[in-house]
């Protein structure tokens, strides 16, 4: 079990890197002030709308625009914490995974049935957004897998070996 958790720990790690860089440069575009982006970053948040056909980006629907919201005032947090947190060997990132894979998936199941609802959507544009639901039910399953890092010490022995004082 021990490997099978350190596995999808890097895996998870890879995504919540990709989450703590990409979201403050490109989702969050959706709601903030485009003043506080250089036009570079503008323009390939735009370029990548036309590519995909994501009429999401493009649209901004009011429910998009909550979700992003939602992104960056919870999950991205949590995406930080949680790579502090697998780098650490820290026996609370299984509640900062469950945490984030839980909002994630709430968010991901409005989106594509949105997507599918509405007609407009490409599969491109599904296969695009179908690997987020993955990583999401992927957070969540390391939430619900036992801690396999480090005892945790309280001085110089560690804390299941301690003798009781009476």
């Amino acid at each position: 079990m021990g490997s099978l958790t350190k596995l999808i720990d890097a895996v998870l790690f890879l995504f919540f890197l990709v989450i703590a860089v990409a979201a403050p440069v490109l989702d969050f575009q959706t709601c903030l002030p485009r003043d506080l982006y250089p036009d570079a970053l503008v323009n390939l948040k735009k370029w990548y709308a036309d590519i995909y056909g994501d009429y999401l980006v493009a649209e901004k629907p009011h429910f998009f625009v909550g979700i992003v919201w939602v992104e960056l005032l919870f999950q991205w947090p949590l995406s930080i914490a949680a790579l502090y947190g697998i780098l650490g060997g820290k026996s609370w990132v299984r509640t900062v995974s469950l945490m984030y894979g839980s909002s994630t998936l709430t968010a991901m199941v409005a989106i594509l049935a949105e997507m599918r609802n509405s007609g407009k959507a490409s599969e491109k544009l599904f296969m695009l957004y179908y690997p987020f639901l993955g990583f999401a039910l992927l957070a969540i399953l390391r939430g619900l897998l036992p801690h396999s890092g480090r005892t945790t010490t309280l001085g110089k022995r560690p804390l299941f070996n301690r003798k009781k004082r009476a």
